[in-house]
């Protein structure tokens, strides 16, 4: 007889920067997920699939639950939080090299009120050695409370990941395929564009102005110099509409004679149409929007 095919949807919550959108991006095998040195650098709840003739799992990565000090912050915070209600397995992220502090305590505290099977997940393992590992895993066991299994891995290596699969697994429901076989994203073009030019634009801004930025990026249907792009096709045409906060911001993304987003928009440009297998003309244009993440009319029509 034939075993019935698994499925369910899983969260991954945690700190800001604890290695969730790497996690994430090791499972599914492809780069879904933007990566920054940055905290709260995710915004949106990305949804990844990874699928076998046996199951397919739906990851939604979230937000960094964090002490929110803007509009934002505090909306963020809520979806991650509202994920929590709506999967079958929880996976909580803490790091191997920093102590367990008030931040994943609070975090720990949301997860045990839910009342679904919970992983404690503990991240970065290559940058501690077994015994501090092994430390980690008994305080954590202590100062956050019960959970169904606690793995150690690397989301950067891989190291650990196939436990933690398995982990997964073997607590799925029966259920349906949810995605064609081949999808590991449901997020569409423009989001994953806007999501890899703030990625690149993190990589080179400073002090305060990564929580400032703001990248909505739309398809073209018109273009006014067809004939530059050598009318090769396919082609994904997009324009990237950059905002900051205010105008000292925005010579910053633009950069000494334009150096700054050029080389951050041609750096989001390659990783598009590795990712899309087409040629993407991307057109960037930096505005000023005082304020837009403190402010609700501004978060609402940017889709926070």
């Amino acid at each position: 007889m034939t075993e019935e095919f698994r499925s369910g949807f899983v969260t991954l919550v945690g700190r800001p920067n604890v290695g969730k959108s790497t996690l994430l991006n090791q499972i599914v095998g492809s780069k879904i997920a933007i990566v920054s040195d940055r905290p709260q650098t995710t915004r949106a709840a990305v949804r990844g699939v990874r699928t076998t003739p046996e199951n397919q799992i739906v990851f939604i990565d979230t937000p960094g639950i964090h002490k929110p000090r803007t509009l934002l912050g505090e909306r963020t915070n809520e979806r991650a939080r509202a994920t929590l209600d709506e999967v079958d397995v929880v996976c909580m992220l803490v790091e191997a090299n920093a102590p367990i502090g008030s931040g994943d305590r609070f975090i720990a505290d949301l997860v045990h009120q839910v009342g679904t099977p919970t992983l404690l997940v503990v991240n970065k393992v290559d940058r501690a050695g077994k015994p501090a590992v092994a430390e980690h895993l008994v305080a954590a066991a202590r100062d956050l409370g019960d959970f169904d299994a606690y793995v150690p891995l690397s989301a950067r290596t891989g190291e650990g990941v196939d436990a933690l699969v398995g982990e997964i697994e073997s607590r799925l429901p029966e259920g349906p395929r949810y995605y064609p076989e081949g999808i590991v994203t449901d997020q569409p073009e423009t989001f994953l564009a806007a999501e890899l030019v703030r990625e690149k634009l993190l990589a080179v801004a400073r002090d305060e102005l990564p929580h400032s930025i703001n990248v909505s990026v739309e398809e073209m249907d018109d273009l006014d110099d067809l004939d530059a792009l050598e009318a090769e096709d396919p082609i994904l045409r997009l324009r990237a509409v950059i905002r900051v906060e205010r105008e000292s911001q925005r010579g910053i993304v633009i950069g000494h004679r334009g150096q700054v987003l050029k080389e951050a928009g041609t750096a989001a440009r390659l990783e598009l149409e590795a990712l899309f297998g087409v040629r993407v003309y991307l057109e960037t244009r930096v505005q000023v929007e005082r304020d837009w993440q403190r402010r609700a009319h501004a978060l609402d029509r940017l889709g926070y």
